[in-house]
Formats: C-alpha cells, structure tokens, sequence
C-alpha cells in the first residue's frame, strides 16, 4: 500500500514554447511529444515524466505517487476513506492521458492536486536527451524530488506523515524552516518550506554525472539571471547542485550524487550545519538569510566538516593513492 515513487509532475504555464526549450535543451529531458497546447518530456524508460500544458497562469498542476499495483491503489484508496479524505477514481481517459493504468485523484490540505497512481507505461525506445547528458538517475528512487511551499508547517505535516505515509528525513529551523521526507532510499521526495506563500519552491532532478550539472552550470551562466542560487552541495541530501529559474518562475535544481538513506534503520534529526556544506548562494532570499547561512556555511569549514562523494558504479575510476599520510588514515575513514 506503501507509496514507492514520485513518479510524474504536471505544470501549467503560459510559457509553454519557453518550457519546450528549457526542459528539453537545457535540463536535457527528451520532448516526446508537443500538441494541443501541451508539451510531455522523458527521463528514462517511463513514456512520460513531466507534463506542461498550456494555461493562463503558471501554477502547479499535479504530483503523480506510485504505488506497486492495483491491491495497493485499492488500499490506498480505503485508507483516504477512513481518514475522510475526498477523492475520485480517475477516468479511463485520464489514465491513458498519464499513461498509467489506474489512478485516483485528491487534494492535500493546502490545494496541492495529488494523483496515486500504478502500472506506468514503459517505452524500449532508447531515451534521447535533449542535450548530450548521460541520463538522470530515477529508477526505484523516482524522478526526483518536490519542495513546495507552505504558509505553516504545521498546516501539512499531519496529513503527509499520518495520512500519506512520508517518514520524516530530517529538517532545519536556520536560515528557514523546512522539513523534508521520504518514502525510498532517496533522501527526500518531498520537502515543505514555510514561506507564507503556496505553490512549487523547486523541483530536482538528479542526473548521472557531475559534468551533466557543470556543463549545465556553463549553460546558465551565458545568461546569469537564469541562476537562483550558486553552484554547492547540500548537507542532508549531499547532492552537488545548482538551482535555476525556470520559465514559470519557480526553480529547478540540477545535482549529482545524493545519498541513499538505510530506511529501515533512519533516525531523523534536526539539521544545525545548515542547509549546504558549501556554496548556494541562494539569490532568493533576504540579505538576513544569505548571511547567516554564509556564517553556517564557515563554521562547517572551521570545523573541519567533510563528507564522502556518492558514486554510482561505473561513473568513477579509483584514484592512485599518493600520499602516505592520507593512505596512513584510511582505517580511520571506513570506520568513523
């Protein structure tokens, strides 16, 4: 019954011709197919992953969550009924519109439409980026991850974690609140950040290689307003990233090598590093935030904070070791 993945995101835009170029020749998904004012993109072997139809407005349009089969999405659905969650089943069009089998349709408390969903049609076409990347890791871990913004916190948390069934990862209280969760190995699918406001704070891929992010650093710095936060590597999740504006006004973040959480045995806890390890520049917040996640930022610096890349096998080669003094230190490493 348990939810597995984010598996598909929908938008509405008023920008679609600028979301055709930005998500297929910048983030390098493939556009698969662009009619009836709607534009759909792949990232893998799924027909379809991110869903922009043309609109007045730009605003969110829905979250696909997969669940393993059409038992769970039964289950599902009982367990909304007996939290008095209003939903409807999805129509036999709709589900072929999401290239899905089956699917119901909610909304959590603060409007967010919620899709539940299984049977995801899968393609043997190979996957043909837009720009020449090596690919996007999803998988079992989804198509990436969702942070949304929220007026309180507290408006959300009960019904994502008692309802939905999202296990708490960790959160930070500084430079601003946010909380994040997880429902896989990845660290967070989604997270809710306390603005005061509603709507998408980013979305996340996470591509195969680090040079897919800097080459795709190189791409915005062309045009440098497209850059909402700087080049750096986030302390909970460990993904190396960058954020960028995308044409409806939210931002995309573009990283590489994000931890896999033990979900078995996590224990979440409260984040006082801050929210990068270094770099993150966020442009988007007040002078007030930027300086005092500058000053987290040094103090994990000072402290001499570091932490091991995550690898994918067969994107690294072993360095030769050169140093006796590091070499010296190695059992220290593996075990502390």
């Amino acid at each position: 019954m348990s939810l597995q993945t984010l598996g598909y995101i929908g938008l509405r835009t008023k920008n679609l011709e600028d979301w055709a170029a930005y998500a297929g020749r910048f983030l390098g998904m493939q556009m698969v197919d662009k009619s009836r004012g709607t534009a759909t993109f792949r990232m893998d072997d799924r027909k379809q992953r991110l869903v922009v139809q043309e609109d007045t407005l730009d605003v969110p349009g829905f979250y696909g969550w997969e669940v393993a089969d059409a038992t769970a999405l039964d289950a599902y659905a009982t367990r909304l009924e007996q939290h008095k969650v209003p939903f409807a089943r999805g129509s036999r069009a709709l589900a072929e519109e999401r290239k899905v089998k089956d699917l119901i349709v909610f909304n959590d408390p603060v409007g967010n439409r919620l899709e539940v969903f299984h049977g995801a049609e899968t393609t043997t076409d190979p996957f043909q980026p837009g720009r020449a990347i090596s690919g996007f890791r999803t998988g079992p871990l989804g198509m990436g991850h969702a942070v949304l913004h929220c007026e309180k916190i507290g408006d959300v948390l009960p019904f994502y974690q008692d309802i939905l069934g999202f296990k708490l990862s960790d959160y930070f209280l500084e430079p601003f609140a946010a909380y994040f969760f997880h429902i896989n190995p990845r660290h967070h699918s989604v997270a809710f950040i306390e603005t005061g406001k509603k709507g998408i704070h980013h979305l996340m891929v996470e591509c195969c290689y680090l040079d897919d992010v800097g080459q795709a650093y190189d791409l915005a710095q062309c045009k440098p307003e497209m850059i909402a936060t700087t080049f750096g590597r986030h302390y909970n999740d460990q993904v190396t990233s960058f954020y960028s504006w995308s044409p409806s006004e939210f931002m995309f973040e573009y990283g590489w090598g994000g931890r896999s959480l033990d979900v078995d045995n996590w224990t979440p806890r409260v984040v006082v590093e801050g929210p990068s390890l270094w770099g993150h520049e966020r442009y988007w917040t007040t002078t007030e935030q930027r300086e005092i996640a500058r000053q987290l930022r040094i103090k994990n610096a000072e402290d001499g904070l570091r932490i091991p890349l995550n690898v994918m096998e067969g994107n690294f080669q072993r360095a030769r070791d050169v140093c006796p003094w590091w070499d010296a230190t190695a059992p220290a490493r593996k075990t502390g």
